[in-house]
This record gives structure tokens, C-alpha cells and sequence, in this order.
């Protein structure tokens, strides 16, 4: 059942203000205009729904999808439960369907015919590839060393980090630079070919433009 309103309570006594004392008397009571009291007069049948305020929502409108479009529509997404608004709109064109995507998603939402999402399908990991020898893979990252790590001479500056990592070994080559270059970065990974004591295979970085840039232009492969 539907709760009764503070304006309906109003109304009420409204309306038994006036029955009792007049229009005039009430209107200056409650301080609203006598044509207010008498449209609610009107309206009042005994009982305090009566006094409820209507629905001012169209019954027809002069725009409403026709009955052969709503067929049209139904049919559409039974065959197309899965297509998304744009791709179903264009299917519905092709058909003779000549409304708009908004009014189209309107009609959808109201019908509660929207297109149904797709479970997610589920994440599997990728085992990890555990590494035979040394030298097989080669990790490298770079971050960025803070101001509060710089001791003497290298106070105020800024400094890069490379640092690689053996996977099979954990054997470590740090090095830091002045800058996040891609010169840096090939003078980097020169000095750990140098150093490692066994052929390197692959060395696997993040992709970034510092890494990828230099060797992709001098056709190297990284």
C-alpha cells in the first residue's frame, strides 16, 4: 500500500477546514487561492487517495515505436542477445529501422532488453619458465634513485639505476647513469655483455622507448 503523503494530509485538512468555515476563511488559513480548494473539493470522494497527486506522464506519444518496430526489435535481439547498442542499431537500419541510437537505447532500457555482457573469462596464469643455465634469460629494470639515498659528490644530482638480474644464477650487474637514455641504455647493457662470464641468450626488459628505440632503428633485436 502506498504511504500517505504530508500533502495529502494537508489537503485533507484543507478541505475539512473549509467545509466547516468556507473557502474564503481557508484560502486565507492555509494561505493559498480559492481555486486550489475548490479543484481539490472536486476531486475529494470521501477517502484520502483521492487526494493523491496523478501521474502527469503522456498516455500516448506521438513518437512511440509502432508495433511493427517493437516486433521488429524483439526479434532483432532474440537472434542478437549479445550485440552491443551501435552494432544492433545498424543491423535494425539494414531492416528499415529509422529511429535514433538514443531512442533506441530508451526503448531498450525501458523494455529491459539490453544487450546481455559476457562472463569473463577466467584469468589461467601463465606457468613460469624456470631457467636451465646460466645466461639463458637476463631480467633488467631501471628505476629512479631518490634524493635521500645520494651521499658526498652525488648530492644534488640525478641518477638512474640498471640493474640486471641472472634468472638462473641470481648473478647481480648494477650500474647507474645520469640520464634515462637510450644511450645510456645500450652503454648499459655493453658493459653487462662484458661482464657476465657465459654467452647471453635473451634479456628481457619492459619494453620501454629507452630500451626498444635504439635497437629497433639499427635492426638489432633486443
Amino acid at each position: 500500500m502506498a504511504s500517505i503523503t504530508q500533502d495529502m494530509r494537508y489537503r485533507l485538512s484543507l478541505i475539512r477546514f473549509a467545509e466547516k468555515y468556507g473557502v474564503s476563511k481557508a484560502a486565507i488559513k492555509y494561505k493559498t487561492n480559492r481555486q486550489y480548494i475548490y479543484r481539490w473539493k472536486r476531486r475529494y470522494d470521501g477517502t484520502i487517495e483521492s487526494l493523491r497527486d496523478r501521474s502527469r506522464r503522456p498516455h500516448h506519444h506521438p513518437n512511440q515505436h509502432t508495433p511493427e518496430e517493437i516486433k521488429l526489435i524483439q526479434d532483432m535481439r532474440r537472434r542478437n542477445p549479445h550485440s552491443g547498442l551501435v552494432v544492433f542499431w545498424v543491423k535494425l537500419m539494414q531492416r528499415g529501422y529509422k529511429r535514433s541510437i538514443p531512442g533506441l537505447y530508451r526503448f531498450l532500457k525501458k523494455q529491459g532488453i539490453l544487450a546481455q555482457k559476457l562472463p569473463n573469462p577466467k584469468y589461467i596464469p601463465k606457468p613460469y619458465e624456470q631457467m636451465k643455465y646460466p645466461g639463458q634469460r637476463i631480467q633488467v629494470d631501471v628505476k629512479f634513485v631518490p634524493a635521500c639515498c645520494l651521499v658526498n659528490n652525488a648530492k644534488g644530482k640525478k641518477f638512474y639505476q640498471y640493474t640486471a638480474i641472472d634468472e638462473y644464477s641470481r648473478w647481480r650487474y648494477v650500474e647507474a647513469f645520469e640520464e634515462h637514455s637510450t644511450y645510456s641504455s645500450a652503454q648499459f647493457l655493453k658493459h653487462l655483455i662484458q661482464r657476465f662470464p657465459m654467452p647471453i641468450e635473451c634479456v628481457q626488459t619492459d619494453n620501454g622507448v629507452k630500451f626498444t628505440k635504439r635497437f629497433s632503428t639499427s635492426g638489432k633485436k633486443h
